[in-house]
């Protein structure tokens, strides 16, 4: 090979090769179109090196880092598909060993998947949970820009830290100082709004839900949470405006639906209250919905339907006792003793099987109905969570559940 030609040169071996050599002589590598040039090879620069062979050269460490990352890729796929497998393999086992443990009757396979459905869920909603208050808690530290900055910043800091570890008396105790030094941080005063929304401290939920709707009326989530606050706390015109006002601008939700059914139902407007159940349903299907559906039509003596949806919910919760003893009612006022019968023994099987402590015991005697639409003085307030704890449990986590995943962008 003549000095001044320009070579193919191995990037293994470094040996110089003709040019429209495929592969190396020496070790029998695949050559790139050049790896270096002659002027970067040897320590001594060579005058003769041309633009041509910079350019090939240039050419050449693309094409070969383009190989490298080529071949990374091909190795990470190979190992997700790898793990796919086993992942694949390990739920087959898994399934198996499920199926063994049942028909010995060691194990209900149902309750187990409902059990491990529930587990995932609630990791899910605990790893948003943890990006939203990373968020939250820049930002709420970055809007503020008062004098006294750094204090604000240790309220947030030790108020989120506390709350990241479970100890959550003390970090909104800690936000709420914070709230005292920036008035005006709609994001702090919805946050800490929301947890007393949860709880179900009305009074403290109303105050700071309704200074983070005053400096941001336009956020949907806020004004539903503040409206269902508004329900409970007795103002019913109010929470009627804003729950209304949330759903035209963001949507149906279960909660926005149901809250503005039961205000309907205090004002014993019967048939507003069954659409909007209807559209709580069509919004959310679960045993919940079926069952306030079947409440109405129970006290609209309309049993047929009454008894479809009660039928559905126990059959989405087989543990549901309520509605199995809204169903014994349903058939004895229907004059079918034996079917009550059996529905209020299974209300009080599942009764008996509940975890929580004191539980009242149901039966024929007890007027499901009523305490769901009691509308009387005495229920002026606790329009939305009142009356049932599974409803007003699945009310609140509907409702935080948007709030959750809402674009804090405008708070």
């Amino acid at each position: 090979m003549q000095e001044n030609e320009i070579a193919h040169y191995c990037q293994k071996c470094l040996a110089a090769n003709p040019l429209g050599q495929d592969f190396c002589a020496r070790c029998g590598t695949r050559l790139m179109i050049v790896v270096e040039p002659a002027a970067l090879r040897y320590e001594s620069m060579e005058a003769g090196a041309t633009g041509e062979e910079h350019l090939l050269e240039r050419i050449s460490v693309l094409e070969n880092r383009l190989g490298r990352l080529t071949d990374r890729l091909e190795r990470s796929l190979d190992l997700l598909l790898r793990q796919a497998q086993n992942s694949y393999f390990d739920r087959v086992l898994l399934k198996s060993l499920i199926g063994i443990l049942n028909e010995d009757g060691v194990v209900e396979s149902q309750k187990l998947e409902r059990l491990w459905q529930e587990r995932c869920e609630q990791d899910a909603v605990a790893q948003e949970q943890a990006s939203r208050r990373e968020e939250l808690r820049t930002k709420i530290i970055t809007n503020y820009h008062g004098v006294d900055r750094a204090v604000l910043e240790q309220f947030v800091n030790e108020g989120f830290l506390m709350i990241e570890d479970g100890n959550f008396d003390r970090g909104i105790q800690a936000l709420q100082r914070a709230a005292e030094i920036d008035s005006e941080n709609a994001s702090l005063l919805a946050l800490i709004g929301e947890h007393f929304f949860e709880i179900g401290r009305t009074k403290l939920a109303l105050d700071y839900l309704s200074r983070a709707f005053r400096i941001s009326p336009e956020n949907n989530h806020v004004s539903l949470l503040l409206g269902l606050v508004c329900g409970d706390a007795g103002e019913k015109e109010r929470a009627r405006e804003l729950i209304e006002t949330a759903t035209r601008r963001g949507g149906s939700s279960f909660a926005a639906h149901y809250g503005l059914g039961r205000l309907f139902v205090a004002e014993r407007e019967w048939e507003k209250a069954l659409r909007e159940f209807k559209l709580a349903l069509q919004s959310k299907p679960s045993p919940e919905a079926h069952y306030a559906l079947g409440c109405i039509y129970f006290q609209l003596n309309r049993d047929e339907l009454a008894a479809r949806h009660l039928r559905k919910a126990v059959a989405m919760d087989e543990q549901y006792a309520e509605a199995f003893n809204l169903l014994g009612m349903v058939h004895k006022r229907g004059g079918n003793e034996e079917l009550a019968r059996r529905a209020f023994a299974q209300a009080q099987a599942q009764a008996d099987a509940s975890v929580r402590p004191r539980r009242k015991r149901l039966g024929a005697e007890e007027e499901t109905t009523l305490r769901l639409f009691d509308t009387g003085a005495r229920r002026n307030k606790g329009l939305m969570t009142g009356g049932d704890r599974r409803l007003a449990e699945a009310l609140r986590k509907d409702a935080l559940k948007a709030f959750l995943t809402s674009n804090h962008a405008k708070l």
